[in-house]
This record gives structure tokens, C-alpha cells and sequence, in this order.
């Protein structure tokens, strides 16, 4: 009789068995056991949910508004979102047939994957990056296929870079600018050129544009505005980061009728439809949240300036993020790996970064800072951070 560990294993399929968890969870399990810790991990806003938000939520529950809604999502809601999407990204979508409501844009990424994946396409990304694409990918029994993006130039995608990844293979395009954990924004012709290639050799592209509104300098342009590209690109949005609602689960996905036709599927089956309250409070945020993104946009804008000024000034050399809300230091000058940094700075100093290894491994020599704790909490860090620093 084979041993107990190899029949626990037959129990899991093998795709699933061999996917690692997640870098940033482990670590903050770990967190979540120490006093007196000061987080700058976990990629959640430094705000409540503005007021009048929350309110639309309570406001929903009071009606009794706690029944299911169209597998699409609300269609006050999917018209409010095509409004938005036109205004602020230069795209018109049908509410119809063209967008639909998701718990997430988690879930937009998951069946946007099992929507259009065969075993053993091959689904080109940029790395480092968010920690699920990688795992998302090999889900859907695809073959994720990372391309390394670099410090000297910010960690921006090149044309290049995706021009050398491209193979027969090769099915989608996975793009999320500004990026987690970088920064990195797309400007300028390079995403011209990118969206070229991509019309050249056929490729879907999915754009995952949650940070778009946390975009310090210059517009923000998105992919499927370009000419040639609203016809093979799905656009994912959400509320977590620009309107701080982690905790409402809701995103959504634009795309031709085609594409969402087989996305609706699979979200029918897995989740029937986002929470109703969620859509409700979403309705409140596209209509009368844009000066609450600003504010708050503004405030991480002062946080970003302070933390990475006092990166450089403490010899962890620090890019100028151009977008979301992380800061990305080497701490190669310490002689630490990523893991080894983080784990002392936690231990000996008590505060959390994420290791540059959980996204992915061009990560080596890095963490992961995220600045949307209050400025005290912020300069607090930064004086441990120092004390490892010169005590190393």
C-alpha cells in the first residue's frame, strides 16, 4: 500500500498540487502572529471606503435589495461603468452585450483565461509582477511565459522584449501598467508598437488596468483605445485600489461580444453574479467618487516622495514609481537576498516588506514597500528600516 503522503497526493490534481502559495500570504501569515509590527506589505489602500460609498451599500441593505441580479452585473451599473470607461480611457463599450460585472477583477482574470485557453497556449507577461498571472495561467492549462523587465529603465515593457517572447505558440498578451509591484507605467510609442505586434501575430490581449487612475505623471493610456486593438483586447477594471474598496469584491470586464459571450459562461456556472449591495455601492463610486480618487491619489503622491527619497538617502537605491502604490528598493548593497532582508527586518526591527522574490524571479534583489500607511507609520518604518540598514 503506497504511503499516506502519496495517497493525500493522489487526491489533488496535479496542476493544482504543484502550484506554490502565495509569497505575499505566506509572509503575512507570519505578520499576523508578531506585536508591534508596522506593515508595509499587503497591497490595500491607506483609506476607508469614502462615506457616501459605504452609505449606498447601507442604503441597499435597508430597501431589502439582497436578491441576485442579471449574470452581466446590474444594468444601471454596466451603463454607468461604459460611461466611465469612454470618459476616462477613450473606449466605448456596448452595456449590453460588451461588459460585464465580476466578484473582482481577481475573477475577471480567472475566467477571462478559461475563456480563451487551450492546453498549451502560451500566455506571454511581464515580470516581475502580481503574484497570481503565473499560477492564473497554469490553472487554465496554459503555458505562462514571463518577459524581464529591468531597473534601467524603470522596469517598463519593451517592444523588443515582447517581439523576442512571441512563438507559434503564443495565444495572449497579459498586461498590467502601472504595475504591482514596480510602479512601471506604458507610455509613448512603446505601447504603440506593443499594440502593432500584437495585431502582426493575432494575439488576444488581456489589460488589467486596476492602478490606471494612481498614475503620478502624464495619462494613462490604455491599450484598447489603440487603433486595430478593441477587438481582441479584454479590459479589466475594478473599485479595490482607486476608490478603496478591497472588501466589496467587485470588478468588471469590457470586451467584444464574442469574448465576454464565453466569459459570461464560465461566471455563470462558478460565481452566478457579483453581490448586489457591491453593485449598488459601485453605481455611487462611478458617479460621484471622482474627487475622492483624487484626494487620496494626492495623499499616496506625498507618501511615495517621502519613501523613496528616504530609501536613496539610506544606500537602497529606489526608482521613482510612476504609478499604484509600491515602492520597489534593491537591498542588493546589504549582501542579503530578498528573503533574508525581509525576514530580518521583520524579526529584528518588526516591519513587513514583501521579499522581490514573490513576484517572480527577476524580483532577486529586491522588496516590495507599499507606502499606503498614514505618514507617522511611514517615517516610523523608515527609522527601523535605517537601524537594520546600518547594523548590518
Amino acid at each position: 500500500m503506497p504511503p499516506k503522503s502519496q495517497q493525500q497526493n493522489r487526491l489533488l490534481a496535479d496542476h493544482v498540487r504543484d502550484i506554490p502559495r502565495s509569497g505575499i500570504r505566506d509572509f503575512f501569515d507570519i505578520v499576523q502572529s508578531m506585536d508591534n509590527v508596522i506593515s508595509l506589505g499587503i497591497g490595500e489602500p491607506g483609506f476607508v471606503t469614502p462615506w457616501h460609498i459605504r452609505e449606498a451599500a447601507i442604503y441597499a441593505l435597508e430597501r431589502g435589495r439582497t436578491n441576485y441580479t442579471s449574470n452581466y452585473g446590474l444594468i444601471k451599473l454596466r451603463r454607468a461603468i461604459s460611461r466611465y470607461v469612454a470618459a476616462n480611457y477613450n473606449v466605448t463599450y456596448n452595456p449590453d452585450n460588451e461588459i460585464l460585472v465580476t466578484v473582482g477583477v481577481s475573477e475577471a482574470m480567472d475566467i477571462a483565461l478559461r475563456a480563451i485557453l487551450n492546453p498549451g497556449d502560451e500566455v506571454l507577461y511581464h515580470e516581475p509582477c502580481y503574484v497570481s498571472y503565473h499560477p492564473s495561467v497554469n490553472l487554465c492549462h496554459g503555458i505562462p511565459k514571463s518577459i524581464p523587465t529591468h531597473a534601467k529603465n524603470q522596469f517598463a515593457l519593451t517592444a523588443a522584449g515582447v517581439a523576442a517572447a512571441i512563438t507559434r505558440k503564443s495565444k495572449a498578451l497579459l498586461l498590467s501598467f502601472p504595475t504591482n509591484p514596480t510602479g512601471a507605467v506604458l507610455h509613448g510609442d512603446e505601447l504603440d508598437k506593443i499594440a502593432a505586434l500584437c495585431v502582426k501575430h493575432n494575439l488576444i490581449v488581456i489589460t488589467d488596468e486596476i492602478y490606471s487612475e494612481l498614475t503620478y505623471s502624464g495619462q494613462h493610456r490604455s491599450i484598447a483605445a489603440l487603433p486595430g486593438m478593441k477587438e481582441r483586447t479584454i479590459f479589466l477594471h475594478g473599485f479595490s485600489k482607486a476608490f478603496a474598496m478591497t472588501g466589496f469584491r467587485i470588478g468588471y470586464a469590457c470586451a467584444p461580444p464574442e469574448l465576454l459571450e464565453g466569459m459570461l459562461k464560465v461566471h455563470q456556472y462558478a460565481m452566478m453574479c457579483a453581490p448586489i449591495l457591491s453593485q449598488d455601492a459601485a453605481i455611487e463610486a462611478l458617479e460621484h467618487g471622482a474627487e475622492d480618487v483624487i484626494a487620496m491619489r494626492e495623499q499616496y503622491r506625498l507618501r511615495r516622495n517621502f519613501i523613496v527619497k528616504s530609501f536613496n538617502e539610506l544606500g537602497l537605491t529606489c526608482h521613482m514609481p510612476q504609478g499604484a502604490f509600491y515602492a520597489f528598493p534593491c537591498i542588493r548593497s546589504t549582501g542579503l537576498t530578498s528573503k533574508e532582508f525581509a525576514v530580518k527586518l521583520l524579526e529584528q526591527q518588526r516591519v513587513a516588506m514583501v521579499p522581490g522574490t514573490a513576484f517572480g524571479p527577476g524580483g532577486e534583489g529586491y522588496c516590495r514597500a507599499s507606502y499606503c500607511a498614514t505618514m507617522p507609520d511611514l517615517e516610523q518604518a523608515v527609522e527601523r528600516i535605517g537601524k537594520l540598514v546600518r547594523n548590518l
